[in-house]
This record gives C-alpha cells, sequence and structure tokens, in this order.
C-alpha cells in the first residue's frame, strides 16, 4: 500500500492498515451474500415452475420478485444510515438474509416464495449500498478504491459459491427436482446453503465499528474520535476528524433527503443524475440475464443442464479473475478509463452473442438450434462479455456510488441511486422471458448492445474521476 508498515498494523504516521482491511472485508461479506442471494435463483428455475405451476410470466416474476425487495431494501438503508448508522443497517440486512434463505426453501406457493424473495431483497438492496458507503468511510484515499473492489469480488465470489453449490447439489440428487436429503427436493437446499454465510455476517458485525463520518454527522464526537483514532492513529485521527466537521459544517449537521437539491436552483444537484446513471446502465447492459437466466439461456441453445450450471460456473471463475485485475488497476489508472473501456469492449462481445443467436434456427421442440462455429462463438463471445463487465462496471460502479457523493447527502445519494439500479434490474430480469418468447434471443441480446453503446457515450460526457481524493473533497 506504498507505506512501511509497523508493530501492530499501523502505518508509518500511525494508520491501522490490518485493522481498516479487516473490518472493510466484514463488510464485503455482505457482498458475498448479495451475490450468493442473486446467483442461487439461477439453479432453481425448474424446481419454482414444478412446485409451483407457473407459467413464463409468473416465473419471470417469481425469479426477479427479490429485485422489488433490493429497491426497497436500497432506498430505506440509504435514508436509515443517516439516522442509525451503517453498521446497523448491516446488521439488519444480515437478519433478513437469514430469514428469507429459511423461508426460500420451505416455500409452498408462489406467494410465499415471493414474501421470502422480497424480504431477501430488503437484505440484498441494503448491502449493496451500505457495504461500498461503510468502505470508503473508513479506507484513506490512496487504496479506497482496491478496497472497494473487493467488495465485487466478493459479490462474483458470491454468485460463484452459489452456481458451484447449485451444480453439485442438482448432480448429487441427479437433478435439481430430485429428492435430496430429509426427503426435501434438490432446489430447497440450494437456498438453505446461504444460512452458513449469513450467520458468519451477523456475528462478525457485532465486531466492527461505526462509521466515524456518521458519528460525526450525528455530534458524536467522543466515539468518532475514538474510531478514527484506532483507524489512523493519535496524530492523524483528529486532523481527519477536523476535516469531517468542516466539510460538514458548510450546511449542516443533519443529513437530509433534501439536501440531494441545489439550494440555489431549487434542482437535482448534477452529481445525483450521474449516480443514477452509472446504477441504470450497469443493469441495461444485460449482466443479469446471464446471472440469474444462465442455465436457461444455455439450456434455449442445446446444451444439458448440467453442462449449462458447468459453463455458470466457469462465468464465475472468470468474473472473479476479472474483478482481480480491476482491483489491481482501480487505484492506477482510474475510475473513468476502466468504464469507457468495459462499455466498449461489452458493446461488441454482446454484438457478437447477438449475432451469433440470429444465425439459429427453431427445432420442433422450440428450441434453438446453432450450427458449431456459431455455438463456440456464442460461448465465447458471452463468457468475455463477462469479463469485460467485471473488469469495469461490475467493480467500479460500486467503487464510485459508494465515493463519489459529498459527506452530506451520501446516505440520501446511495438510497436514490440504489433505488434505481435495482428498479433497472427488475426491468431486464422480469422482462427477459417475455423477450425471449416475443423478439428471441438474438432480439433481446441486441437491446443489450444498444445500451452498452449508448454508456460509452454517457461515461466519456458525464462522469468525473475520484482517483486519489479524499472524501471531503467531493463536490456535487
Amino acid at each position: 500500500m506504498n507505506s512501511t508498515t509497523l508493530e501492530g498494523g499501523h502505518v508509518a504516521g500511525g494508520e491501522n492498515t490490518r485493522f481498516i482491511i479487516l473490518i472493510s472485508l466484514v463488510a464485503t461479506i455482505g457482498g458475498f451474500l448479495f451475490g450468493f442471494d442473486s446467483g442461487v435463483i439461477n439453479g432453481t428455475v425448474d424446481g419454482l415452475k414444478a412446485a409451483f405451476g407457473s407459467d413464463a410470466a409468473v416465473t419471470g416474476f417469481n425469479v426477479a420478485s427479490m429485485l422489488l425487495g433490493c429497491a426497497i431494501g436500497a432506498w430505506f438503508a440509504g435514508t436509515l444510515a443517516d439516522r442509525y448508522g451503517r453498521r446497523t443497517m448491516l446488521l439488519w440486512s444480515a437478519v433478513f438474509f437469514l430469514v428469507s434463505a429459511w423461508g426460500s426453501g420451505i416455500a409452498t406457493s408462489s406467494i410465499e416464495f415471493v414474501v421470502y424473495r422480497v424480504i431477501g431483497g430488503f437484505a440484498v438492496g441494503g448491502a449493496s449500498v451500505m457495504s461500498p458507503a461503510y468502505i470508503s468511510e473508513v479506507s484513506p484515499a490512496r487504496y479506497r478504491g482496491r478496497l472497494a473492489t473487493v467488495q465485487q469480488i466478493a459479490i462474483i465470489s458470491g454468485l460463484f459459491a452459489a452456481f458451484l453449490s447449485n451444480y453439485f447439489l442438482a448432480r448429487f440428487a441427479s437433478s435439481s427436482l430430485a429428492p435430496l436429503w430429509l426427503g426435501h427436493e434438490a432446489w430447497r437446499w440450494m437456498f438453505w446453503v446461504e444460512i452458513l454465510p449469513a450467520g458468519l455476517f451477523l456475528v462478525a458485525l457485532l465486531f466492527i465499528p461505526e462509521s466515524p463520518r456518521y458519528l460525526v454527522a450525528k455530534g458524536r464526537q467522543a466515539q468518532a474520535l475514538a474510531v478514527l483514532t484506532r483507524l489512523y492513529g493519535g496524530v492523524d485521527g483528529p486532523r481527519k476528524q477536523a476535516e469531517i466537521e468542516a466539510s460538514l459544517a458548510a450546511d449542516h449537521h443533519a443529513p437530509r433527503l433534501s439536501d440531494l437539491l441545489n439550494k440555489a436552483t431549487g434542482k437535482v444537484r448534477p452529481i445525483v443524475w450521474i449516480g443514477i446513471g452509472l446504477a441504470t446502465f450497469q443493469q441495461l447492459v444485460g449482466i443479469n440475464v446471464v446471472f440469474y437466466y444462465g442455465a436457461v439461456l444455455w439450456q434455449a441453445v442445446g446444451f444439458s443442464e448440467s453442462d449449462a450450471l458447468l459453463i455458470n460456473v466457469i462465468s464465475g471463475a472468470l468474473s472473479i479473475g476479472a474483478c482481480i485485475v480491476s482491483m489491481l488497476l482501480v487505484d492506477k489508472v482510474g475510475r473513468k478509463p476502466l468504464l469507457w473501456v468495459g462499455s466498449a469492449g461489452m458493446a461488441v462481445t454482446l454484438g457478437l452473442v447477438a449475432f451469433a443467436f440470429s444465425t439459429g434456427t427453431l427445432d420442433a421442440a422450440g428450441k434453438l438450434q446453432l450450427s458449431d462455429d456459431m455455438g463456440v462463438l456464442a460461448l465465447v463471445a458471452a463468457n468475455l462479455y463477462v469479463v469485460f463487465f467485471n473488469l469495469s462496471w461490475g467493480p467500479v460502479m460500486w467503487v464510485m456510488l459508494g465515493e463519489m457523493f459529498p459527506n452530506q447527502i451520501r446516505g440520501s445519494g446511495l438510497a436514490v441511486a440504489g433505488l434505481a439500479q435495482w428498479g433497472a434490474n427488475f426491468l431486464i430480469t422480469w422482462t427477459f422471458p417475455m423477450l425471449l418468447t416475443g423478439i428471441g434471443l438474438a432480439g433481446a441480446y441486441g437491446l443489450y448492445t444498444l445500451a452498452a453503446a449508448t454508456s460509452v457515450v454517457f461515461v466519456m460526457k458525464y462522469v468525473h474521476e475520484t482517483k486519489g481524493k479524499e472524501l471531503e473533497q467531493m463536490e456535487g
């Protein structure tokens, strides 16, 4: 981290690097659960159809229902975090993860399943905005991007763990529909596996401090000083507290939703619109179609259920590798270059996937059949698309949302951006089964290609670099 580590994990100047990394890693368990809860649905779609007798529209809603909870969870976690704290919202997320994991597995109807998935959505939405916010608020500027990027690695690791768990459970039981342990079908156990990491998250959160920037904003100066001194040492801790107080004194100490409006014009601050744009474009490129419907997608072009689940595992491994590369680059080359390179790469690879699917023909059962060459092209291009996404928009969007807003509006800004992100996620996820039967895979991926190409223009024109800036330097 470009500094000399001293005894106890402190660096020259008093910074306790080990402690900062440790509490940041605890926060990223929320990202792992975010990924696991999002990815576990991938292997359960056939089970949901069989158990609840649902058609394409109802199945799409069952899959997407969690995302409604995510939008609500992100909104309320962002706004309530300014009142009750970042750590408190993460604790509630952990509880909701536990309830959802258990309930989704015991559900006996679509309605019951949707209720538990929405509860899980509260957890995912809360963790999605609070984990990066917490990490940003305890980390020094020079390696804040790397620590925040670990959040995306955790998300992808959670997805990968879900894909791997789904694959082995389905393989062990012979299919996701077959009974496994205690007479319950394998798809139910896919949900119950999540109880273990959710329990770990809940316990670990009890041992990390509250965000010092929240404590300063609430006027709890003695507690803030204690946390900042533990993070940055006896010299830099008080100095950092003075900087935070100064950044808040320019406005008022109690953050509120109306702070998102420019006092002079009465209009929404430009930084809020940029946050909404980043959050929305991350979903409009269609990444969660791959994460949520990967097994369905690959079976639709002729792969078996086992092969489709294995392709998901490979995609997950590639995603983790891409996130690690992003972590190594984000504090060196910056956020903006990674975003526009990722946008361009996704536009090209999505276009190739759409082209490959456009050459297919339907068999007697209505399944799309590709030639061997086009099948290989679709598979390779789709995995390259996943790599480009996780090299750029996957981690960098969360890095930027966690750091780009000024202290005064960070909670409210994250609430609005999180609501937009999960709203777009719901729209893309819910509509995919209908697009699949309406305009086909080629048409659906053509729309995602257009969104990726448009995002290049958005990044170049509106996104501002935040590399190396302290949170107190952010302007909006």
